[in-house]
């Protein structure tokens, strides 16, 4: 009898090829002449709003408006952010901006 047969004899050898000299994998060159874009105002007030539908302090927030949420949070006292009720209501009608991160599930 030969020798124990192992699982990696059944598929072939693969080499990996070499990139180029200091390349490294997995990130990207930024093009030339091309600056990298700070976040705009509206991804920077979205990201606010996920932060106060994050913080558990507040209260749930499935099944209501942000502002809702904020509203009760101001009525037990919680002291919810000022910034993120401005905010609110400089988007009154958006519901990018009114809705939580979990709006769609259901109680």
């Amino acid at each position: 009898m030969g020798r124990k047969r192992l699982i990696t004899d059944s598929y072939p050898v693969m080499k990996r090829r070499e990139g180029p000299a200091g390349h490294s994998k997995g990130k990207l060159a930024p093009e030339l002449g091309e600056e990298p874009q700070p976040p705009n105002e509206d991804e920077a007030e979205l990201e606010l709003l996920r932060q106060f539908d994050l913080a558990w302090q507040y209260g749930p927030c499935t099944g209501i408006t942000r502002l809702q949420r904020w509203y009760r949070a101001e009525q037990m006292g919680l002291e919810p952010p000022p910034e993120v009720h401005q905010v609110l209501k400089t988007h009154p009608g958006d519901p990018r901006f009114q809705y939580s991160l979990w709006h769609l599930y259901p109680l």
